[in-house]
């Protein structure tokens, strides 16, 4: 059975637009995988650390500096001993009893939160100039 030319042309054209449109999303994801076009534009992660709700420090999670260590203490008895290395930001040790906090290891992006309920403790990562999650699952 012989189609007639316009359903032909319409084949052509549909066929033409959705290789059009294959493309045009290639060359756009890499062109977005290759980073930053700019220093500016590659600020390293900051580390916001919280205390009670009160924003105690912010500090700048740059790989090339020196690792340091320092605790934050609270009402009581209540200390985490946190340190910064590599770019990364984690609880050493501390005063609660379940020491979660120092369970979650070492982080250097924004996913999840280092948290220590007991002392009362949030040490939340924002990156800056970093595209927001479309979502976040645990």
């Amino acid at each position: 059975m012989d189609r007639p030319p316009s359903y032909r042309k319409n084949a052509y054209i549909l066929t033409a637009l959705i290789l059009l449109i294959g493309a045009g999303s290639t060359v756009f994801l890499l062109l977005r995988l290759q980073g930053p076009a700019s220093d500016a534009e590659a600020a390293s992660p900051v580390a916001d650390i919280y205390q009670d709700g009160t924003l105690l420090y912010s500090i700048p999670l740059s790989p090339d500096r020196e690792p340091y260590t320092f605790v934050i203490t609270g009402d009581g008895d209540r200390s985490n001993t946190v340190q910064i290395k590599n770019g990364q930001i984690g609880i050493l040790s501390a005063s609660c009893p379940d020491k979660l906090c120092v369970r979650q290891r070492f982080h250097s992006t924004s996913l999840l939160p280092i948290v220590c309920l007991p002392n009362r403790l949030v040490i939340r990562i924002r990156e800056e100039n970093a595209p927001a999650p479309d979502a976040v699952t645990y």
